[in-house]
């Protein structure tokens, strides 16, 4: 009786197998972006092999500095540029296409398949019943030249999503959730399955965000058993009408099991200086903010910006306000929809497709003893800038309600 992830590394592997193995496994998509492709590349040139296991299964985004704001930059993203040229790579996408885990989502990864990528928050892809782990530059270009990586077959963990969420409660607050009852550092060596109970209770974006901070919660993977949802994902994206969806076994063994009954989780942050520092917001409301942001490949994708819209609708917002959507398809969408016009009159700073402020590269930088409220991932020390900046993580609804007033606070406070 095999989970998911048994079911997916035996296919990978082509033998059964069971947690706690070493295996070797073939990999359905390889995947890096400027900031650490250049890193893979350097590898592929030390090891003097310059070809992958096939180009339609390399996928490359630019997003983490773009446009590139200095020069070094720029050359980085020649390099790889040219990389993708010589080898015909077709998955390539150049400045202002998306971020990467956005993109990977949109239009590449299918339920069961193994993802590597050469970025933490790899995770995001389990969001579609895909196994996907980020490595580092050398596991990276070894899977890029040969299709094959190894791994150990992590202990598995079950949990259930109950119910339906509130109003404004998104993915977000269901990872501060777990992150709450679990603390950083539990799911070590753990894949982490997601069955939902409802499902278009609880629909893809916030999936994605769910599987996105996987990894903050240390996990070697989380992945959402696959659903009508999932189902639904793929044909409205894609077109596409998966014939099966695998899932676990109904008698699968599971290490541990959580139930979360969504109608119970309430507005959560994660305060600084550590994503499992988890508050209500009520503990840390009236902070004074400097800067919200909302967007990164957390918190960019549509329903967060219908969120922000809505809440922000003819008001103005005190702090200053970044909101990046995580893809050129989302943005456009948003753009149709009327989110972008309404932020920008609320005043907010609106562009697509880049990580910038997320990581402290650009687009918005925090100066010293600045405070920030944003929708991204980690808020360790200097991560959005200066040492001396905090930042607090919160969903769309806080993020936007926080905006309005230049403080912390929920959005009933400004509905």
């Amino acid at each position: 009786m095999k989970t998911l992830t048994e079911k997916t590394l035996s296919r990978a592997s082509g033998r059964e197998v069971s947690p706690g193995d070493v295996v070797e496994v073939e990999v359905d998509l390889v995947a890096f972006h400027d900031l650490t492709g250049y890193h893979v590349l350097e590898v592929m040139e030390k090891v003097g092999v310059k070809r992958v296991f096939k180009p339609e299964g390399v996928v490359i985004a630019f997003d983490h500095l773009v446009p590139p704001p200095d020069v070094r930059s720029a050359e980085i993203q020649q390099a790889i540029r040219r990389f993708a040229r010589e080898l015909k790579l077709p998955n390539f996408h150049d400045v202002g296409y998306g971020i990467l885990h956005q993109v990977l989502v949109e239009d590449y990864v299918l339920p069961g398949q193994v993802v590597i990528v050469a970025d933490s928050h790899a995770s995001t892809s389990g969001a579609l019943g895909a196994f996907a782990q980020g490595m580092g530059a050398s596991d990276v270009a070894a899977a890029a030249i040969t299709g094959r990586t190894w791994l150990t077959v992590p202990q598995p963990f079950k949990v259930v999503l109950e119910g339906r969420p509130r109003q404004w409660i998104t993915g977000k607050e269901v990872s501060l959730e777990m992150l709450k009852a679990f603390k950083a550092d539990y799911f070590v060596g753990m894949s982490i399955e997601v069955f939902v109970e409802e499902p278009r209770a609880f629909p893809m974006d916030y999936r994605l965000t769910v599987a996105n901070m996987g990894v903050e919660m240390n996990a070697d993977a989380l992945i959402f058993v696959p659903d009508e949802e999932t189902s639904r994902y793929l044909e409205e994206m894609r077109g596409l009408r998966p014939s099966h969806l695998e899932r676990p076994s109904p008698k699968a063994e599971y290490v541990d099991e959580y139930s979360i009954n969504l109608e119970d989780v309430d507005f959560l942050v994660a305060a600084p200086n550590s994503v499992d520092n988890v508050k209500s917001v009520r503990e840390v409301s009236g902070v004074e903010v400097d800067a919200v942001f909302i967007g990164s490949c957390t918190g960019g994708r549509l329903s967060d910006l219908e969120i922000a819209a809505k809440i922000m609708k003819g008001k103005r917002a005190k702090s200053r306000c970044i909101v990046v959507p995580a893809s050129w398809r989302t943005f456009k969408k948003a753009l149709e929809l009327g989110y972008v016009q309404t932020l920008v009159e609320a005043g907010c700073m609106v562009t697509y497709g880049t990580c910038g402020p997320c990581i402290g590269g650009h687009f918005g930088v925090l100066g010293s003893g600045e405070v920030a409220v944003s929708t991204s991932n980690r808020n360790f020390v200097g991560r959005m800038g200066s040492p001396q900046s905090k930042v607090y993580l919160s969903g769309p609804a806080v993020a936007a309600a926080t905006a309005v007033l230049g403080r912390i606070a929920e959005p009933g406070e400004v509905l």
